[in-house]
């Protein structure tokens, strides 16, 4: 057993990695978030093929409690404890009609096109934390807003094609999220982090299976192996994605995080023979920066608010 780990930790990737200092590593596991997360979608476009997304949906959040429940057993109930149940349950609904919507909006609108609409999220993250928590917003964040929902409008193209409904869920998911998000906020001023997590972890698995009884199918046995990996996949992809935000500043990550496009175009060519054309790149390209400016302005006026 000694030779084993000894094996390990001589591993010259796992060597390299604690070499490094915080933010290389926290970029390298974004990066690798990334790709995890384009993997799942991708298995979750070939599984909505022959299953509703809101059995999909279901299943990600069981195997992916499967997954998680030993670090929650580790806790034990303390980390429940909470004043605050109805927010946690809001949250967790919120975030089970999200979810959902997006697993049906990515079985009918090609995986680049959905991740590119996915870029909205933090866009409506930012208008509604103006709106109902009164952060100040100047013009230029406004202008940020404005340029990042008309590269939404490229990607969609009203009047130019038909709207599909595939890309509207996508976007009705987006600002879901927002909304998730704001709840998220609100509970992280007197709610731990671990504690948030417990409770979307556990709520999201029966509030899903709700909708899931209603297109019930038994899958095939190809199809619980996809299940099986879309969970515990997904639940990898989280807690990755959640150690590269400890080691570095959303400013630095965020960069990265457009390589979610990159892997899911590269994905939909290979298994779905899905070419995304140029005004969806371009449009993606509009959204991101919008965001991406918005970090970054709203990480500046922190540091100055601190100073």
């Amino acid at each position: 057993m000694r030779t084993i780990s000894a094996l390990i930790l001589a591993n010259p990737a796992l060597v390299w990695y604690r070499a490094t200092s915080p933010v290389v590593r926290g970029c390298f596991l974004m990066v690798v978030g990334t790709l995890v997360f384009a993997a799942m979608h991708t298995a979750i476009r070939h599984v909505t093929q022959n299953l509703s997304g809101m059995q999909v949906a279901f299943f990600r959040n069981l195997f992916g409690l499967v997954v998680i429940a030993p670090l929650l057993m580790r806790h034990g109930p303390a980390l429940f404890h909470t004043r605050k149940f109805r927010l946690h349950l809001l949250r967790a609904v919120i975030n089970a009609i999200s979810m959902v919507c997006f697993f049906v909006g990515l079985s009918m609108t090609p995986i680049a096109r959905a991740t590119a609409l996915a870029f909205t999220a933090p866009l409506f993250t930012a208008l509604f934390s103006a709106v109902f928590l009164s952060e100040v917003f100047r013009w230029r964040r406004w202008t940020a807003l404005f340029l990042g929902f008309f590269g939404a409008l490229v990607i969609l193209r009203p009047g130019l094609r038909e709207v599909d409904a595939g890309g509207l869920l996508v976007v009705f998911s987006s600002l879901l999220w927002a909304i998730a998000m704001i709840d998220i906020k609100v509970l992280g001023r007197t709610e731990t982090s671990q504690t948030i997590t417990a409770y979307v972890t556990v709520l999201l698995t029966p509030l899903t299976l709700v909708p899931a009884l209603f297109v019930w199918q038994m899958p095939s046995s190809d199809m619980w192996v996809w299940l099986v990996f879309i969970g515990v996949i997904g639940t990898i992809g989280q807690i990755v994605i959640t150690e590269a935000i400890k080691l570095a500043d959303m400013t630095v990550l965020m960069p990265f995080d457009f390589l979610k496009l990159v892997w899911a175009a590269f994905l939909g060519m290979i298994f779905f023979a899905e070419v995304p054309d140029a005004l969806t790149w371009i449009g993606a390209a509009i959204v991101f920066a919008s965001s991406f400016y918005i970090v970054w302005r709203e990480a500046k006026l922190r540091r100055v608010m601190r100073q």
